[in-house]
């Protein structure tokens, strides 16, 4: 009774083994023919094409490492900073030597003028330094140009989060330096714009793919990641020149109004982004596209939330006259409670299923109550 059910499952199982023998054989046929064709040949032409197969495997064996091992990042990297401990704000005049008193007897010289360094623009210029320093810049890394067989690597599961991270970084970054150009680094109306901001914002707004060759020309480019490290030299420039009083910081409430005003823009647009991806593509673990979508906001945010935390303590004067400082306190820990969703695979799942989950709608969720804080905020400045 049970031989012609067991026979019929025997044939499903033995077609299915033959199906995947001959995807297989398809997929080692190209391998195989070359590796024949490469024993074959005499060590003449073994020899280069060797050396260029070793070289080719250092290359990847590079890229891999650089795309999964995420050097210099650290959720809790505000902390070393310790912001909490500063008492003035940015660009006022330091008193840190206004107690030193000169010995009995001997004559007061004056104490050379200093002023106090933007957190903003050491928060800004040690995120360049994390993505283009302390690890390789992916997105213009030659391999990364290449994809996979010529399909770029955003479009499949593999290599692409430490690239979409560092852009989100950057998008951060570059929104910090226009404002500093506008209205942060120089008294508009009765100031000119400083020059170490103006070249800063200039070389990061550089686009994010260049390497040292190109389609469009045959002759060498300076790659991406050396414009960005002059953009953190010049950033750098310019805290130096604050320090000793030759630049300026405008930290007026204006100026942080529009502050918190464009950093809401901004991610506002990521919000965006995400919701569209998330209530139209929402095909759970096999949704490709998702996880760029995803580490793109997660870099965003990891930068605003060193750089929101720096401004806390260049603006700590107006913060704490316009009674926002509890607010404040509130919306950066927010930003860090974003920093913990961290899952090893992103999965963009329907909002009301119950297998996968939906990690695209959790990140918009934190971007969008961020965003309310800061607009609760602005208003309140702006009474």
């Amino acid at each position: 009774m049970l031989d012609p059910i067991a026979l019929f499952f025997q044939r499903i199982f033995a077609a299915i083994g033959r199906g995947i023998g001959t995807v297989v054989a398809w997929i080692l046929w190209p391998f195989i023919t070359v590796a024949n064709w490469y024993r074959a040949r005499g060590w003449i032409i073994k020899g280069p094409i060797g050396i260029g197969l070793l070289v080719l495997f250092g290359f990847y064996a590079y890229f891999i490492w650089q795309t999964q091992v995420w050097s210099g990042f650290n959720p809790d990297y505000v902390n070393s900073y310790n912001l909490g401990e500063r008492k003035q704000d940015a660009g006022s005049t330091s008193t840190a030597t206004a107690s030193a008193t000169p010995a009995a007897g001997e004559a007061s010289e004056p104490e050379p003028k200093t002023c106090v360094r933007s957190a903003i623009v050491d928060v800004t210029a040690d995120l360049i330094d994390v993505n283009v320093n302390q690890s390789a810049w992916i997105s213009s890394m030659l391999l990364y140009k290449l994809g996979l067989f010529g399909l770029d690597w955003d479009k499949t599961p593999w290599f692409d989060n430490k690239a979409s991270f560092q852009r989100g970084i950057n998008q951060a970054v570059r929104r910090t330096a226009v404002e500093l150009v506008d209205s942060l680094g120089r008294v508009r109306g009765t100031s000119g714009i400083n020059a170490d901001l103006q070249r800063a914002r200039g070389n990061i707004q550089f686009d994010e793919e260049t390497w040292y060759f190109g389609s469009d020309s045959l002759l060498p480019k300076t790659p991406t990641p050396n414009y960005y490290r002059s953009a953190m030299a010049d950033l750098r420039k310019f805290n130096t020149s604050l320090e000793s009083c030759e630049a300026i910081f405008d930290g007026r409430s204006d100026n942080l109004i529009e502050f918190l005003d464009r950093i809401a823009n901004d991610i506002g647009s990521t919000s965006a982004i995400i919701r569209e991806r998330s209530e139209f593509h929402n095909g759970g673990w096999f949704d490709t596209r998702a996880d760029d979508r995803f580490w793109f906001a997660y870099g965003q945010l990891y930068g605003y939330y060193g750089i929101l935390s720096a401004a806390g303590a260049d603006f700590d004067a107006i913060i704490k006259a316009r009674g926002i400082e509890p607010l404040w306190i509130e919306s950066i820990k927010q930003l860090r409670s974003a920093l913990n969703i961290q899952p090893a695979i992103i999965s963009n799942g329907r909002e009301d299923g119950w297998i996968m989950p939906t990690h695209l709608a959790t990140m918009g969720f934190y971007i969008l109550r961020v965003r309310s804080n800061l607009v609760e905020m602005r208003d309140v400045l702006a009474r």
